[in-house]
């Protein structure tokens, strides 16, 4: 209902029911046995043939026909009533054999032609024409009728992209009248109306034959220039290296589509990722290998968002846009975290240099709302969100939020030991970039989570360091078994579980980080007694390990490990939900799946997937 009210489409239909009436007012509709029946059969004919030769216009998306000619010259030989008969037959074929445009662009094409012919008509009319054959002595009534047949054309359809772009209305009809490629195409077809009157009113079906051939031609050439002048244009809108929208174009579609969903209160998103690690792999590999993974990673992009409708962009160097028109920010993420798996899933060469040991990148999400001002406000947002999921670990996509803190540390009087629990952890796991990745992103979870939890002061300070270190313990554990791909043997998967007593030794020798023993040493206990290192069993387990335990677990399974592929994550919330009350505590588990709702508004996706559990 909200898209029918748009001024375009109100407009649409206004002009539509305008010219319907005027047809039914215009036509008797009289198909007879007398010598004009056969004309008629023969111009139906002709305007089938030329509409599969068809001349693109701007505004982009509009088209003429060289049909406008033969309608024209059916007005000047035998009047308003023989050419409408003609429209309405032809528009009926067009519409039965290009089922697939939608109906009601058929009817308001039909409804446009009609109005065209009817007030052609009356200029030509009024202004002395004489039917039934070419009065060449006297042309002004022609020129006249021809020009009001161009303007009334001109003026409809500028109007109705006005409406639907709402670029200024000059600036659409002098897009629209300074392209000679237009101007050249409309005029010769309208001016052809009058050879192709004489050449019927001379040599009758020969004449039409021969009008229809260099019709056929001058639409070939018309269409062989207008390729060229749209793939002079396309280098210049494109990406070099990926063949991608280039930075400039996309911002001007974007300023076009924001105008689009603010006018229609329609819902639309922007992206912008980076890919991870990428001056890494140039350094390893160098610019050509390098400039070949960003062709393959942009086709990725293309193919997988032409399926959408969506429209992909290089923003510069390894980072590129994506253009989301009707889409919440909701199913953006749900989009954005499948093509994550699928780009940490695809194998591209050398990717196993990478800390992930596969591609993957950082991406943020920002949705236009009523109240945005700009497209660099909606860049920022998103820029923003991106940057957020680069500092808390990369290979994550995250949902610009304007109640979260990017620099949560300046919230908390927690600087100091944050900052040299951090410096600990780079240097105990330098060999180790994942483990001090993911560690940055369940501290992250970490600070979110305590905000809603019932957590004194202590305890949230105890939460958020424990979260930071908790898996300082594989410094100890051999770099092959940590970067090892497939399944951990027997013996590898006992030396991996040990990682839990080994933090606790490390961080035992610092008096100060006594109360996070509990959280590096216990985060790996089930709620059912099935875990390590002790199989402690429900609230036997410390409280903040529980809580540890459901953050740890979800990252685990949303990011891409060597061992392990990535959920997405819907299918993460529905193992948190299905191991609810076995390896988690169920007090936590609700909460925490809230908060992902309320950082990457997972709103409406996450209850269909409760929904589908529960059944």
């Amino acid at each position: 209902m909200d898209r029918i009210k748009s001024p375009s489409n109100i407009y649409l239909i206004i002009v539509t029911i305008i010219g319907c009436i005027s047809f039914v007012i215009y036509d008797s509709f009289q198909f007879d046995t007398s010598s004009k029946m056969v004309f008629k059969f023969a111009f139906i004919g002709a305007i089938l043939l030329l509409n599969h030769y068809t001349i693109p216009i701007p505004p982009e998306g509009n088209s003429t026909s060289m049909d406008s000619a033969i309608y024209m010259a059916g007005i000047f030989l035998y009047g308003l009533d023989f050419t409408l008969d003609i429209l309405l037959v032809t528009s009926i074929i067009n519409a039965v054999y290009q089922r697939k445009i939608a109906w009601w662009k058929h009817l308001f094409n039909f409804a446009l032609y009609s109005l065209m012919m009817t007030l052609s008509y009356q200029v030509y009319s009024l202004s002395g024409g004489s039917f039934n054959k070419i009065d060449t002595n006297n042309l002004l009534p022609y020129l006249i009728s021809l020009s009001a047949y161009f303007l009334i054309n001109v003026i409809l359809i500028g109007v109705y992209f006005y409406l639907l772009h709402k670029e200024k209305i000059n600036t659409v009809f002098i897009g629209m009248l300074k392209d000679k490629s237009f101007l050249v195409s409309y005029v010769t077809t309208l001016l052809l109306s009058i050879v192709c009157g004489i050449l019927f009113d001379r040599e009758a079906y020969f004449g039409l034959f021969l009008f229809i051939c260099i019709a056929i031609l001058l639409s070939v050439a018309f269409n062989q220039h207008f390729q060229l002048f749209q793939a002079t244009l396309d280098k210049a809108n494109k990406d070099f290296l990926t063949g991608l929208n280039n930075h400039g174009y996309f911002k001007e579609i974007l300023e076009k589509e924001v105008a689009v969903a603010k006018e229609a209160d329609m819902p639309l998103s922007v992206v912008l990722l980076d890919i991870d690690d990428f001056k890494k792999y140039n350094d390893l590999y160098g610019h050509i290998q390098g400039d070949q993974l960003l062709q393959e990673f942009g086709t990725l992009l293309k193919n997988e968002s032409e399926e959408e409708n969506y429209t992909v962009a290089r923003y510069g160097g390894e980072e590129f846009s994506i253009l989301m028109p009707n889409t919440k920010r909701q199913s953006a993420l749900s989009f954005m975290n499948e093509l994550r798996k699928k780009a940490n899933d695809t194998y591209y060469k050398g990717v196993e240099g990478l800390p992930y040991r596969c591609l993957s990148f950082s991406a943020g999400i920002a949705e236009c709302e009523k109240e945005t001002y700009s497209i660099s406000e909606l860049l920022n947002k998103a820029d923003q969100a991106m940057y957020a999921a680069k500092d808390q670990g990369k290979n994550l996509v995250k949902i610009y939020n304007e109640h979260s803190e990017y620099s949560i540390q300046r919230s908390l009087a927690l600087e100091k030991e944050l900052e040299e629990a951090e410096q600990q952890l780079k240097i105990f796991l330098s060999k180790d970039v994942y483990t001090y990745r993911h560690s940055k992103r369940v501290y992250q979870y970490a600070v979110d989570f305590s905000r809603i939890l019932h957590l004194t002061d202590h305890e949230r300070k105890t939460l958020i360091l424990g979260a930071l270190i908790h898996d300082i313990g594989k410094i100890e554990i051999p770099r092959d078994i940590l970067n090892k791909k497939g399944k951990l043997e027997p013996h590898e998967w006992e030396m991996m579980k040990k990682h839990v007593t080994w933090g606790k030794e490390i961080i035992s020798t610092n008096k100060k980080l006594d109360d996070l023993i509990p959280l590096v040493e216990l985060h790996h206990e089930r709620f059912d007694g099935k875990g390590y290192p002790y199989g402690l069993a429900g609230k036997s387990i410390p409280k903040l390990a529980r809580i540890l335990c459901v953050i740890d677990s979800f990252d685990a399974m949303t990011t891409e490990r060597p061992y392990q592929k990535t959920k997405t994550f819907k299918e993460a919330i529905v193992e948190l939900r299905t191991c609810s009350g076995k390896q988690f505590d169920p007090q936590f588990v609700e909460p925490f799946i809230e908060l992902i709702k309320q950082l990457d508004s997972l709103g409406e996706e996450l209850e269909d997937i409760s929904a589908t559990v529960n059944s």
